[in-house]
């Protein structure tokens, strides 16, 4: 059997139980198949503990049933796939088999119950008894803004009735609509109070009565209020509730003020009206004003007044300090009844073009007998420059003039101000300072005596710098004009004073402030916004040091209002009623919860039973509906539920008791369904629907009745009944409420009026327009258009004429474009006239209207025809222009042209055709048309004309050419003859120009006509000739002058000189001023374009920035920049570059200097950007290597080396002295060792080692022998590194051939493990050099002092080495690296790529 599921809202309530009995014997049931329930899960384990242990032992599986290992994973594998089936298969068995049976359990308790009770019932339905509470009320404390429920049960017979108390009062539902529901089911009543409020702390009572007698339950519901709450003061949260003030005066508020906007020095007034009962003229009601939670005293910048109906606040003098939630709490009979509502307060208009707002919160601290310490909070800057300082000012109380107290401004918001006198009482103000000037001063500080010690606050949190950026930024759906905004806190806080909230609308480049005052929670409703706009949102965080960087934007949100269940609907009424069943009609919630309502449900009830009864299970779209099954003589109530996308709202009040009774009055029943378009200042346009019972004859007419909002005076508007269902009212009062009915009017008389209409305020929605009509310029369409002032995303634009609905109508066509709407007319005629309205739905009431009369729709007619039926559009009307050799040009051009075209000229009023002295001829795809005259004398002055016929078009044009005009043709005619002369020689065909090739290279070009291989062509600057590489050509038509590596010193004036036997011409170009500008911008626009990415590089003084590009010279617009700040080139930062490149080193870099870096290489037109990010890891990484190249730098220079004076091989003869000498230096002097044969050398009487001052270094052998031959070596090292140089000594005997050195003998001198370096005795230069050094060999060295010596260019072949050095000689192995960075090391830029 196939089950219907039905959903909650549609469930009919099927009364199973109908006396108190039943819930305590369904309690008894229910607790017995508990117990049964118990009994039967302890059977089962037991069951379960059984099978266990009769358990068969395991399986042993077969030798002939043993697998191998592949088979056996592929078993593994298919039975676990196998056994996560199963299992799946037998949970679901078993979740099937608990379903059923605890239905199957379910069915028999109801069961079991229903026969019970049916005996039950059958003994007492007979027995009288007075009314008992089997359940009663218990007492509740709960929070603000929270329901609470109160219930009891009650037995007796006959059924008691139960009426409900507060504080010994009786409650009565209905005057006061949605804040009481009183329910009675199966003997349970209850009492829900819906958003309770501290005034609803009372001691309720319910009080149950029949025949036999009454009984009361009692109990108390606290309402408390949380504390902190009044910091939401964005959530519909109120102040805490200071004291109590006993009053018997009951205040009902009305008009009440709404969100606000003031700007700084203008005044404000919020204002509350209220119904006071009574109302004694000299006993107003107390009433008190918070702002953000502080109670407000009467002052000079706070007035406050009560009484007359009213109680209002007007602050004069606005400042910035005075933002915040308002809130006006009044004390009544019942405890309090209050309303709040936030006042934004923008900047005044700044002193200066850019200077920032206002700071606010001025206040002193630390109080002394000479000394203040002063602090305030900072103001927003969204468009504005940041804010570099403030200048704090003083003023004795009872002055006028006042005194700045820091010469400099203080970047901090605390200052302390010193030189008070004791005993004194001061004034403070602070003033904010930017780049574009001074802020106005914020309102002054409350007085504050030097001596008063009263006010010890301090303030707190050390921390220096401003916050950190707040974190995720979510906006949310709120109401049709504000957006909900919250964010997640900032990660350090440091003294957090509070956050500036901006927003802008997508699309837009520019942002605006939200709040002027530091806001001090993470969450914030943001007003005052366009409906249907998107916006995006940000937040900064504030404390003393100013405002943190700005939060990452939020996602985009359109301002709707928050999706959410409709209002109830109301104004429930009666159309028509047979006896049988009843007709009634309501109107729509004043809340459709932010989507389309498309359901409404009915609730019947016999005023009789009080039992509600649905009437539909399918919803209802009309506002209208006929009730059945009625009985006839019965008073009915109903009630409605209103349904969106979001679900099924709250229920009506009951409608007032209607009593099912045949209508048989003659006149027609009451119109119904009132509404309104097209409100105005003193005008709207009522509408109604007709009556559905219409009486005795048909309904030929309407009249409307008219009273101002609280009054009884009706004024029927028509004295005539008008056939139509609608009609505008004119003649009213901007910001007047008026009420309406109708009547309607059959032969027999006036009907009932229709209920009375909601007060309607004669005032215009904000920017609202009205419907333009117009013909569409490039199709000749003839239309009505409307653009919406506020649209939603489930608005319709719908469209009637003479108040009824177009719908599909082949007349006309609907479009709609965002906010605009457009009703076209396919073929308009007078069948089209009439009146035009448009509504948009979801929407406060956007609707215009349009009368289209005879009169406007033929002048759209013919503009219509005219752009349907158009002439030959002409780009440019009949012109002459000059020629070369003197011919004049007749010419005009048409925008488009068909081969079909014909044209006439007539000059003089005669026709001209085309032959000897002139041609005409036209040219379709530029659409020109043209005569040109051969001859232009003074016989051609005249009117000329040119008529076009193409197709249905046609045009003319007429061009006048005499007087001057034709003077100043002629005279040109003339020059261009004689030009055409001069032409006849050598001579320029295009001046001299310049352009810029790829390679960054300024070419002076120029264009020359009408040479020949003799014609000299010459190059001058101021007067001097300049004779380029390559000799112009010519004959190839174009000369070019390079000028590369352009700078400022190429200005000057340059001269073009062309020549030969025919004549001469020249041309002159100067360099300076604009054309200099117009160059260095073509080279920056390629230099730009071809730019690098900035690479960073290491040095021994900082890290450098470097960008490359094709060429790079100073008058390039180059601007470097630090955190968006612009980087002047000073010590600490450099800025320079090549020809190559352009770089900015840091010196000595510090954490300041992390961030964000770029250069902007800017054409005049194109700014090119190339950024570089020196912050985290990068920095770290970059500022090691800084410190390791600067020690390795520093260490390059002071090592010991050898700086000249050895030879690569000496030759000497036996017998003779040698004495190899060299200067060694280093910092701090270093040691130096010889070596023979990778021996040490010890100083001897024959072999002497010196080393004289540190500086100079010898080893004297004195008359050496052949022993003495072989490779020695000079050692020079201190701790930072040194030098090993070899020498090679070959000694002779006399008499024999001096040996030749062989070639391929290794350097004199080596470093320790690096190629050798040139020698220099100065030390190497610390800026290193843009490409790579390469090693050098050393410079041959002096010949000894010994005559006998003589040193060689190349040594012979060197002494095998020997083995492995002994532990005892230092020198180090050639293998090893010195620990100085090696000499040939590369210069820090890097390759280009």
């Amino acid at each position: 059997m196939a089950s219907k599921v039905i959903p909650w809202y549609k469930k009919k309530h099927v009364s199973q139980v109908k006396t108190d009995y039943a819930y305590q014997h369904t309690r008894h049931v229910v607790q017995q198949h508990a117990e049964r329930k118990s009994s039967s899960k302890f059977a089962s384990q037991v069951q379960a503990q059984a099978t266990e242990a009769m358990a068969e032992p395991a399986y042993t599986i077969p030798a002939f049933r043993q697998r191998t290992a592949e088979e056996t994973e592929e078993y593994q594998r298919v039975t676990t796939n196998v056994g996560k089936g199963l299992a799946v298969i037998q949970e679901e068995l078993h979740r099937m088999r608990i379903a059923t049976k605890a239905q199957v359990e379910s069915i028999a308790i109801k069961n079991e119950v229903r026969d019970l009770m049916a005996k039950k019932v059958a003994v007492l339905d007979d027995i009288p008894k007075m009314p008992d509470f089997l359940v009663a009320l218990r007492p509740h404390t709960v929070w603000e803004k929270t329901p609470v429920k109160l219930f009891c049960t009650v037995e007796g017979h006959p059924r008691p009735i139960v009426k409900w108390y507060k504080g010994g009062v009786p409650i009565d539902p209905p005057n006061t609509p949605g804040k009481y529901k009183i329910e009675s089911k199966y003997g349970v009543h209850s009492l829900i109070i819906s958003r309770c409020v501290v005034s609803d702390t009372a001691e309720y009572s319910a009080v149950a009565t029949n025949q036999h007698g009454t009984a009361t339950s009692k109990a108390k519901v606290t309402v408390k209020r949380p504390s902190g709450v009044a910091e939401s003061c964005q959530l519909d949260l109120v102040p805490h509730l200071t004291e109590i003030h006993p009053s018997k005066l009951e205040v009902t508020l009305l008009d009440k003020f709404r969100v606000s906007f003031g700007v700084e020095g203008s005044s404000i007034k919020l204002l509350c009206t209220m119904v006071v009962v009574p109302d004694l003229p000299n006993v107003p009601p107390l009433a008190q004003w918070y702002r953000d939670d502080k109670l407000l005293k009467p002052s000079k910048l706070a007035e406050m007044s009560v009484g007359g109906g009213a109680a209002s606040l007007t602050l004069p003098h606005l400042a910035k300090d005075d933002e915040g939630l308002y809130t006006l709490r009044i004390f009544t009979k019942d405890g309090t009844t209050e309303h709040s509502a936030y006042l934004f307060v923008s900047d005044a208009a700044p002193s200066a073009a850019g200077a920032p707002g206002a700071p606010m919160s001025v206040k002193a601290y630390d109080i002394n007998s000479d000394y203040v310490l002063v602090a305030w909070k900072p103001p927003n800057t969204v468009n504005e420059a940041a804010i570099t300082g403030y200048f704090v000012d003083r003023r004795e109380s009872g002055a006028d003039t006042w005194v700045q107290c820091n010469d400099a401004p203080v970047k901090v918001c605390k200052y302390p101000v010193h030189g008070l006198s004791m005993g004194h009482s001061y004034h403070f103000r602070v003033r904010a300072v930017n780049s574009a000037g001074i802020s106005r001063p914020s309102r002054a500080s409350d007085k504050v005596m030097a001596i008063d010690a009263a006010e010890n606050e301090r303030l707190q949190g050390t921390d220096e710098g401003t916050p950190s950026a707040p974190g995720q930024v979510v906006a949310t759906r709120n109401t049709k004009s504000s957006v909900f905004v919250q964010w997640e806190p900032p990660k350090h806080l440091k003294s957090l004073m509070g956050y500036y909230i901006d927003g802008r609308a997508v699309g837009s480049k520019e942002w605006f402030p939200c709040n002027h005052k530091p806001f001090r929670h993470n969450r914030f409703v943001v007003h005052g916004l366009i409906p249907g706009e998107s916006y995006v949102f940000r937040v900064q965080a504030v404390n003393l040091f100013g405002l943190s960087d700005e939060s990452q934007e939020s996602s985009p949100i359109a301002v709707e209002p928050a999706l959410a269940t409709p209002s109830a609907p109301y104004g429930i009424t009666i159309l028509s009623s047979d006896g049988s069943s009843m007709t009634v009609a309501w109107k729509s919630p004043k809340h459709c919860g932010g989507s389309k309502i498309n359901a409404y449900y009915i609730d019947k009830c016999d005023a009789d039973t009080l039992v509600w009864k649905e009437v539909n299970v399918s919803a209802i779209t009309e506002r209208i509906c006929t009730v059945d099954n009625l009985t006839e003589g019965t008073f009915y109530e109903f009630r409605i539920q209103a349904g969106n996308m979001a679900g099924v709202g709250l229920k009506s009040a009951p409608s007032e008791p209607m009593k099912c009774e045949a209508w048989t009055m003659e006149e027609p029943g009451p119109a119904y369904d009132l509404s309104f378009s097209e409100v105005r200042g003193d005008s709207l346009v009522i509408l109604w629907k007709a009556p559905v019972y219409t009486g005795a004859s048909a309904v030929t007419g309407y009249l409307v009745d008219m009273a101002k909002k609280s009054s009884s005076e009706f004024v029927t508007l028509n004295q005539e009944a008008v056939s139509h269902r609608y009609l505008q009212v004119t003649g009213l009062k901007e910001g007047e409420s008026y009420v309406f009915r109708v009547r309607a009017v059959n032969a027999n008389g006036v009907g009932k009026p229709s209920q009375l209409s909601e007060p309607v305020c004669a005032k215009a929605l904000p920017g609202t327009k009205e419907i333009v009509a117009g013909v569409d310029e490039e199709t000749g369409d003839i239309f009505l258009s409307l653009e919406a002032c506020e649209i939603s995303e489930t608005s319709k634009f719908v469209w009637s004429k003479n108040y009824k609905p177009i719908g599909d109508c082949p007349r006309v066509a609907m479009t709609t474009k965002g906010r605009t709407s457009r009703l076209t007319f396919t073929n308009p005629d007078k069948e089209d006239l009439g009146r035009y309205s448009v509504v948009v739905t979801d929407t406060e009431g956007v609707s215009a209207s349009h009368t289209l009369t005879e009169d406007a729709l033929n002048t759209m007619l013919e503009l219509s025809y005219a752009i349907r039926h158009p002439v030959v559009p002409l780009k440019h009307g009949l012109n002459y222009e000059v020629l070369e050799k003197g011919h004049v040009r007749f010419w005009l051009q048409a925008v488009k042209l068909s081969p079909s075209v014909s044209y006439r000229f007539i000059a003089n009023d005669k026709e001209v055709t085309s032959g000897e002295g002139q041609k005409i001829s036209h040219d379709v795809a530029s659409g020109v048309i043209q005569m040109t005259v051969e001859h232009f004398t003074r016989a051609n002055e005249g009117t000329y004309t040119v008529q076009i016929n193409d197709g249905k078009a046609k045009t003319q044009s007429s061009l006048v050419l005499v007087g001057d005009v034709f003077k100043a043709a002629l005279k040109e005619a003339e020059f261009q003859r004689k030009e055409h002369i001069r032409k006849q020689g050598p001579h320029f065909s295009e001046y001299l120009y310049f352009t810029v090739t790829e390679d960054c290279t300024v070419m002076l070009a120029c264009k020359v006509a009408n040479v020949k291989k003799e014609t000299a062509f010459h190059w001058y600057k101021e007067d001097d000739e300049i004779v380029p590489e390559a000799p112009p050509n010519v004959m190839s038509g174009a000369c070019a002058l390079p000028l590369p590596m352009f700078s400022r010193k190429d200005q000057g004036v340059y001269k073009a000189v062309l020549s030969d036997d025919r004549g001469k011409d020249t041309s002159v170009f100067d360099i300076s001023g604009q054309v200099f500008d117009d160059i260095i911008n073509g080279i920056a626009r390629i230099a730009g374009a071809s730019a690098s990415d900035l690479v960073m590089q290491c040095t021994p003084e900082g890290i450098r920035l470097q960008c490359y590009m094709s060429y790079y010279t100073e008058e390039l617009k180059t601007v470097w920049k630090h955190k968006e700040s612009k980087i002047a080139s000073s010590e600490k930062m450099r800025i320079g570059g090549t020809a190559e490149m352009a770089w900015m080193q840091i010196c000595d870099p510090s954490d300041k200097e992390k961030g964000h870096y770029s250069i902007e290489i800017s054409d005049g037109v194109t700014t090119h950007t190339r950024t570089f990010d020196l912050s985290g890891q990068a920095y770290t990484d970059a500022y090691e290597e800084y410190l390791r190249l600067k020690a390795a730098a520093f260490a390059e220079k002071n090592r010991g080396r050898v700086v000249g004076g050895l030879p690569d091989v000496v030759t000497i003869m036996e017998e003779k002295s040698l004495s190899l000498t060299c200067t060694v230096w280093g910092e701090p002097t270093p040691e130096v060792t010889w070596f023979k044969n990778e021996q040490e050398v010890s100083s001897t009487e024959h072999t002497k080692v010196m080393f004289d001052g540190g500086k100079f270094a010898s080893l004297v052998i004195n008359k050496v022998t052949p022993e003495d031959s072989g490779k020695y070596s000079i050692n020079v090292r201190n701790k930072y590194g040194g030098e090993f140089v070899e020498i090679t000594v070959s000694v002779y005997k006399h008499g024999e051939k001096i040996p030749e050195p062989k070639l391929g003998q290794p350097r004199a001198a080596v470093p320790a493990s690096t190629p050798v370096p040139p020698k220099s005795p100065a030390p190497p230069s610390k800026t290193p050099t843009p490409t790579p050094s390469k090693p050098q060999t050393p410079l041959q060295s002096m010949r000894s002092p010994t005559p006998a010596s003589t040193p060689v260019p190349k040594s012979p072949t060197p002494t095998p080495k020997s083995p492995t050095p002994t532990p005892k000689s230092p020198t180090p192995s050639r293998s090893v690296k010195s620990p100085t960075p090696p000499r040939f090391m590369k210069s820090p830029t890097p390759p280009r790529k």
